[in-house]
């Protein structure tokens, strides 16, 4: 058997195949089973991301295995192998654990070190062990691309530093304005960046934050969801046309629409800054613009641009782009130790099994052959003794050897079957392919 990870991602595949090929939370434990029923399939974890969608597996045949995940692509897309074969990747045996690894780590993303993608990770292996899909193999291969992850992220600092626009945003307005705890902000705009914001916002303490959309069910909308995760209760909506009515309360304002003009200007702005104490802080995220650039010339005003935005994200990037190296020694050992551990848990207990089942016959043809050594002394029994330990430890050595420098490959799960067949020897992980481990042996 071959652990294998057949997909595609936002480096081989245009977005508009990767849409396709996503795979939604209630579709997924259906296609688990029609994956682990597969003939040449045996244990079956579907990840599937923005960027990505992987089917990871253990394979009894990989050709086959590999023909039955191009069919459930074709079949999820709707569309005929040729149309997207070549967006597909394939890694078996240790490539297929590295490609993991590197997943878990954040290096297979976007942007270095997400932190989403380790969440995802451990979704879908949560999700296959609840449907019965993964078994022992992959047990053990996602919970150690867990710990992988979490190393990558506690011991460099690829997951540190500012990369989204919305984190930006929120971070810019805390240093200009010292704290956000306590502060009233306003928000206008309620799409997928007006959400981030909202959400960062929110972390960083805001007193209250006001939604304004242009659209009042979108603002609603944002706000249920912010309500589902314990914000709610400082979050109100207006319509857009009160936007400039709450400025004057407001100690920050994050604008984030789409909208073709500009939704603030100069007079609204300097009316709402007039006889404050302290500075009115404005962050544009909105492409156009949002707010007129000439507001930046008001005194009491601090307009930040997505030019500034960018500029700490770029620097930002950089600096996790500069920790990739560090984070590949990471994986690197970690993917070396995962070999050893799947080695000896594969591996050892065959050997033993078999050293047990040897000694146990050697032992029984002595005690079978006792009364012809009636007339032996005690040191010629024990040569006798010695001479059948040794015989047996010379018989077994070769193939103690080839079992080891195999293990961890598909050769090596060949030559450990034959020799529970060819020797009786019962398998030690029998029926324990459905077994679901406790989920708080692994955190994140």
């Amino acid at each position: 058997m071959s652990v294998v990870v057949v997909g595609a991602n936002h480096r081989t595949a245009p977005l508009d195949l990767l849409e396709q090929m996503t795979v939604d939370a209630e579709r997924l434990p259906k296609l688990l089973d029609a994956l682990g029923s597969a003939e040449h399939i045996s244990e079956v974890v579907v990840l599937s991301t923005c960027n990505r969608t992987e089917v990871y597996l253990v394979a009894e045949r990989f050709h086959g295995a590999y023909d039955e995940v191009r069919d459930f692509f074709s079949d999820l897309t709707f569309l005929p192998p040729e149309r997207f074969a070549d967006s597909l990747y394939v890694h078996y045996d240790g490539e297929a654990v590295r490609h993991l690894f590197d997943v878990a780590a954040g290096l297979d993303s976007a942007v270095p070190g997400e932190h989403e993608v380790l969440g995802q990770v451990r979704t879908a292996w949560d999700v296959a062990r609840v449907e019965g899909a993964c078994g022992r193999h992959l047990n053990l291969l996602f919970r150690h691309a867990l710990e992988v992850g979490k190393r990558a992220r506690s011991e460099t600092s690829i997951a540190q530093r500012v990369t989204s626009v919305s984190q930006a945003a929120v971070v810019l307005a805390a240093e200009e304005l010292g704290d956000l705890s306590g502060r009233n902000a306003v928000l206008v705009g309620a799409g997928g960046m007006g959400r981030a914001v909202a959400g960062f916002l929110l972390d960083a303490g805001v007193a209250s934050l006001t939604v304004a959309n242009r659209s009042p069910e979108g603002a609603a909308e944002l706000v249920a969801a912010v309500g589902a995760e314990g914000g709610g209760d400082r979050c109100v909506t207006v319509p857009l046309a009160e936007v400039e009515q709450r400025l004057r309360g407001a100690d920050l304002v994050v604008t984030a629409t789409g909208a073709s003009e500009a939704l603030l200007g100069v007079a609204a702005v300097a009316a709402a800054v007039e006889g404050r104490s302290d500075d009115l802080v404005l962050v544009d995220i909105g492409v156009p613009r949002d707010i007129d650039p000439a507001v930046a010339a008001i005194d009491g005003v601090r307009l930040l641009d997505m030019a500034c935005v960018s500029a700490l994200t770029d620097a930002s990037l950089a600096e996790r782009h500069r920790e990739v190296a560090a984070v590949r020694v990471i994986v690197d050992d970690e993917v070396d130790r995962f070999v050893a551990i799947a080695t000896a848990r594969e591996v050892d207990p065959v050997v033993r099994a078999l050293r047990e089942r040897v000694e146990a016959v050697r032992a029984a043809e002595l005690d079978r052959l006792a009364g012809r050594f009636a007339d032996l002394d005690e040191q010629q029994v024990q040569a006798v003794d010695e001479l059948t330990r040794a015989v047996v430890a010379k018989l077994l050595h070769e193939p103690t050897l080839r079992l080891k420098a195999s293990a961890g490959s598909s050769l090596g799960d060949r030559l450990a079957e034959s020799v529970r067949d060819l020797f009786d020897l019962a398998d030690p992980d029998a029926g324990s392919a459905t077994e679901h481990p406790d989920p708080t042996t692994t955190t994140d």
